[in-house]
């Protein structure tokens, strides 16, 4: 019998590649998504739409942190991949109780239900944020991580630690995996490369926060999804206990070198306005990936110049421009 698994945000940017992966990969997947409101939910349907066509996989619209939902999906899964989430920094700042509720609460609800159910594996999508601005480069898993500066980070170091617990307490095997900022078809209009390949593509001026010498370290979701398919795969392995994974390409790159790499991939010149810079944004980030590659068979392969190219056909194809 093929493995049943239960992916949260299914119908989200990073949910909706892995979905897909895992179909193809001759996995049973059930599919759970709210389609908050955050982004258009036309563009989540748009996502998810081949996918509803697959036997091999069910959508259930609904909200983690409801009890009465979440507890029946439980009966028959093999492993739940965790990837609901309120996400972004800034917005955090503005809205931390829904974050808090969302990340904090919904995290909990899912990890008590498995253990009630007797589901022991468990993939937790986290963020590279957890690092703060005090961790030295390359960014290792073993770093404290005690210092992160946005409500986001926050919840997402939050719900490692509950992770932790529920290891020590229920004996569950769980993957942490610290995503680094990712991108692709399909991103969240409010991220970064999308914003600005929709500005340039509008000839509209682009906003350009602090001096341009933040780094970070973008990671394309088809390297991504390689790692959470690695991560199924070693919550197969072992007894009881919990690992903390960075998924990135282990490089950054300016954010004035992003802008004028997505110029000139869409063959335009960059109007900028500089701004200060926000709260909540660190200055750089960059992964240590050496244990995701010994433990997960972790390789990415897209660099950015690439993962761009790729980017901008896909926005180009989408929207007629």
């Amino acid at each position: 019998m093929p493995e049943r698994v239960l992916v949260t945000g299914a119908a989200g940017f990073i949910g909706s590649h892995c979905s897909a992966a895992l179909v193809e990969a001759g996995y049973q997947v059930v599919g759970l998504d709210n389609f908050d409101p955050f982004y258009d939910r036309a563009t989540k349907e748009q996502g998810i739409a081949p996918l509803l066509e697959s036997p091999a996989f069910e959508l259930v619209e609904g909200d983690i942190r409801n009890r009465d939902t979440v507890g029946p999906l439980m009966n028959d899964v093999d492993v739940i991949l965790h990837l609901a989430a309120r996400a972004g920094v800034r917005p955090s700042i503005d809205e931390p109780l829904v974050y808090t509720s969302v990340n904090i609460d919904g995290t909990v609800q899912l990890l008590d239900c498995a253990t009630r159910a007797g589901v022991s594996r468990f993939v937790f999508g986290s963020s590279s944020s957890v690092y703060g601005d005090a961790t030295p480069v390359p960014f290792r898993e073993d770093a404290p991580a005690l210092s992160p500066i946005s409500p986001y980070a926050a919840t997402k170091r939050a719900g490692e630690l509950l992770c932790d617990v529920y290891v020590h307490l229920h004996k569950l095997r769980i993957a942490s995996l610290r995503f680094f900022t990712v991108y692709g078809p399909r991103q969240r209009p409010d991220l970064a490369i999308h914003k600005f390949t929709r500005l340039l593509a509008n000839r509209e001026r682009i906003q350009q926060y602090g001096d341009g010498s933040t780094e970070r370290d973008y990671t394309h979701v088809d390297d991504i999804v390689g790692g959470v398919m690695g991560a199924i795969e070693w919550t197969e392995r072992g007894g009881a206990g919990m690992e903390i994974f960075n998924l990135g390409e282990s490089r950054s790159i300016s954010l004035r070198a992003l802008v004028t790499t997505i110029a000139n991939a869409m063959g335009v010149e960059p109007a900028i306005d500089k701004v200060p810079m926000q709260p909540g944004d660190v200055q750089r980030t960059f992964a240590d990936i050496s244990k995701a590659r010994r433990d997960l068979g972790y390789d990415p392969q897209v660099t950015i110049e690439d993962g761009i190219r790729d980017f901008v056909r896909w926005y180009k194809e989408t929207n007629g421009s």
